[in-house]
């Protein structure tokens, strides 16, 4: 037996390991099973090289947990070390195997390791680790490496008689539920979920039936579990996979979720290499940008799903993986660090997502359509805050009308700007966030020939104002924000059938009688007798901000919810009813009758109000 002094650069190494190298701690399983994969990957390269003979036997990692004894068990069969290999790559730390392997056999072998550091993550859970290990050499003994976590290490020979490796880490006080089966199933599950070589964590049943009829019989077997999937459908070719290979990986990411709606299968290898499969899920049209559902792995080695740095902001709605092993990492694998190419990755992956539309379009205009209402989150949250996809998505980019047509921008701008430029010659896009409670609005703007398009997701508001920055000669104009007759400004002039002393007559009385404003306005116009006689329009302006400050969870109350009160002067119940009132209470009453009648129709009136309403109405049909 021999002992020694492993080569660290300072004494307290160690309780930098434990404290710093790794943020979170069960990460140290990730590290010693990935370190398990590389052995087992580099027997098989070996083989396939001819540089050993015979069969390779099983290659499972096997984990176990013994929970008496307070260890946990990582068993690989793969390369194994030799006892001078053991002293060269555990006792000089940082300098990793998988480096000097790689650079040899770089063009045939997929290694996870860079750094060399993986395996001291052990000894921020584990008192003592112990590694017994034998090299695939005939000529090499098995020896068993013994460290307690300070630089002093003894190292023996051992009698394990089969190739491989198996770590044992005695778990400390404070790590003791790494000895718990259900978490390490969960950490498993995380981080090694999709890792190269099969994992083995315990045993399972399966039945299974022979004979028929009364003579079926179900037969139990004790299997191995199998915790891991070697083989993700995003490492192979898409001209293999049909869409129900693609819907059921979809399932087994996301159990409880709707169908997606596609999906785009990343596949380059210049001028980096990165592989994966982005879905396009279903949203409703109150959606939260979900984080987190988009991983990042690194040769099918868990990494993050922290991937702002590397996916678009717009494509953070998206489901799926990306898989690169060009991303660089920091020391522990942890954290993404700035190069430039994480920027070419997500340019790419926005160029990819901007093709995928663009095809679907163009291929099936129909069915891009139908899935146009999910779909055009993604796009619109797109083109407002990436210029280069905006400037693609343009062409495929669909408004859709009250009566369920859609269009791309340039044909609406071709089908409304007859009808719909105003004085200004600016084109007046009409639209309805709320089809029900603006029908009287809708009814009375196509009344006057205008067409009404439906913008009512929680992103409408900014990509409405995108349209109007990128294409100054457009407006968009909500139905309920003027009177009919003034939603498109035209030259044209109707004559009030009041004098001017009955008009000023007419605005007093309204005046004096409505109280709370919330800083509108009263004002009187000659509109059509059949247009209603008080209107409720509210500020474009003052509506929109209200709604971005919703958006953005701010108070809504820092502005106030004013409306405007627009009386119609050649109505009858105006021009002739309220006029010949004898009395002012009652002038004044009916003034407000007219006036919560135009509440209604917006869905203003509530609470108290609403049932004085009720009341007055009552009064008024007896």
């Amino acid at each position: 037996m021999s002992k020694g002094n492993i080569s660290v650069q300072a004494e307290n190494i160690f309780p930098i390991i434990k404290k710093f190298l790794y943020s979170d701690h069960e990460i140290f399983l990730r590290e010693l099973v990935s370190n398990a994969v590389d052995a087992t990957t580099k027997i098989k390269t070996l083989a396939l090289k001819g540089e050993v003979k015979g069969e390779l036997g099983d290659t499972k990692i096997e984990i176990k947990v013994n929970k008496e004894a307070k260890t946990l068990h990582i068993l690989d069969q793969g390369i194994g070390m030799t006892e001078d290999e053991v002293n060269k790559y555990l006792n000089q730390m940082a300098f990793s195997s998988a480096e000097e392997f790689l650079e040899k056999y770089k063009d045939d072998a997929s290694i996870i390791g860079h750094f060399g550091l993986g395996f001291y993550s052990s000894f921020m859970v584990a008192d003592k680790v112990e590694v017994i290990t034998k090299s695939y050499r005939d000529d090499a003994g098995a020896v068993r490496w013994e460290c307690d976590g300070n630089p002093e290490y003894t190292i023996e020979p051992n009698d394990r008689a089969e190739r491989g490796t198996e770590i044992i880490l005695h778990i400390n006080e404070e790590n003791v539920e790494y000895l718990e089966d259900n978490r390490i199933r969960e950490l498993l599950s995380k981080y090694c979920k999709f890792l190269p070589v099969e994992i083995k964590f315990g045993t399972k049943t399966e039945t299974t039936y022979e004979g028929e009829g009364d003579t079926k019989q179900e037969i139990k077997t004790e299997v191995d579990d199998i915790v891991n999937n070697p083989h993700p459908i995003w490492k192979k070719k898409p001209a293999d996979l049909t869409d129900d290979d693609y819907k059921d990986f979809y399932r087994e990411l996301h159990p409880f979720s709707q169908p997606p709606l596609f999906w785009i299968h990343l596949n380059i290898d210049y001028p980096f290499n990165l592989t994966g499969i982005l879905y396009f899920p279903k949203l409703t049209n109150n959606f939260e940008v979900q984080k987190n559902k988009i991983q990042l792995y690194s040769n099918q080695v868990f990494i993050t799903d922290d991937v702002k740095e590397i996916v678009p902001e717009f494509l953070m709605l998206l489901h799926g993986i990306i898989d690169s092993p060009d991303i660089p990492l920091n020391v522990s694998r942890s954290y993404l660090q700035s190069d430039a190419n994480v920027k070419k990755i997500n340019t790419y992956i926005s160029k990819k997502v901007a093709e995928k539309l663009q095809s679907l379009f163009n291929t099936d205009r129909k069915s891009f359509e139908e899935k146009w209402k999910e779909t055009s989150t993604f796009v619109k949250y797109g083109m407002i805050s990436d210029e280069k996809f905006n400037e693609k998505a343009i062409s495929f980019s669909l408004l859709k009308n009250l009566e369920n047509e859609y269009f791309t921008l340039e044909e609406y701008k071709e089908k409304v700007k007859s009808n719909q430029t105003d004085k200004h010659n600016k084109i007046i896009y009409l639209y309805s966030n709320d089809t029900k409670a603006q029908h009287s609005y809708i009814k009375a703007a196509k009344d006057y020939g205008y067409d009404v398009l439906e913008m009512d997701t929680i992103i409408d508001n900014h990509f409405m104002q995108h349209i109007e920055y990128k294409g100054n000669e457009v407006t968009f104009v909500r139905v309920d924000s003027d009177t009919p007759d003034q939603l498109v400004q035209k030259e044209e002039n109707r004559e009030s059938v009041l004098s001017q002393t009955e008009q000023d007559k007419v605005k007093d009385i309204f005046t004096n009688a409505i109280k709370n404003l919330g800083g509108g306005h009263i004002e009187l116009k000659p509109l059509s007798p059949t247009d209603h006689p008080v209107t409720i329009t509210k500020p474009e302006f003052m509506r929109r901000m209200k709604e971005m400050q919703a958006l953005q969870g701010m108070d809504m109350n820092m502005f106030p919810d004013s409306h405007n009160v627009v009386i119609n002067s050649n109505h009858p119940l105006v021009a002739e009813k309220l006029l010949k009132m004898k009395s002012e209470d009652k002038k004044a009453d009916f003034a407000n009758y007219l006036h919560d009648l135009a509440l209604l129709n917006q869905n203003m009136l509530s609470g108290e109000h609403l049932s004085a309403f009720i009341s007055r109405s009552l009064e008024f049909i007896k």
